[in-house]
């Protein structure tokens, strides 16, 4: 499997994760020009934005640790696009949280680790 459809099939799982949670699914891959967004789902007036990480074996960082000061920044500034330019006018919403799931494969297994409300600082 190539790096693109691990990404992919670790995107999925992470949908369908907050859909069984009760989330509507807005978007995934949502590009902002240069800028692209993992997951970005809907439940009342919270908008979650999931930046979604997976590693390969005999990688030497784990997935949470694989979001560096440049990844977050990165992410802070599409996050502040995507209020800007959709959610600000979009009735009903009224915050955006950001959060990163890290999803490990083993055969027919999948696990998700998911930690809420990362700081992008």
């Amino acid at each position: 499997m190539t790096r693109a459809e691990l990404g992919r099939r670790a995107e999925l799982a992470v949908a369908d994760y907050l859909f069984a949670g009760g989330f509507s699914i807005l978007a995934r891959n949502l590009r902002l020009g240069r800028l692209e967004l993992d997951v970005v789902a809907r439940d009342g007036d919270l908008v979650v934005v999931v930046e979604v990480r997976t590693r390969g074996r005999g990688s030497f960082v784990g997935p949470f640790e694989s979001v560096t000061r440049a990844k977050r920044a990165r992410l802070a500034r599409a996050v502040e696009r995507l209020w800007t330019e959709r959610l600000a006018r979009t009735p009903g919403v009224e915050r955006v949280r950001v959060d990163v799931a890290a999803v490990k494969f083993a055969g027919r297994e999948t696990w998700i680790d998911y930690a809420r409300s990362v700081s992008l600082s």
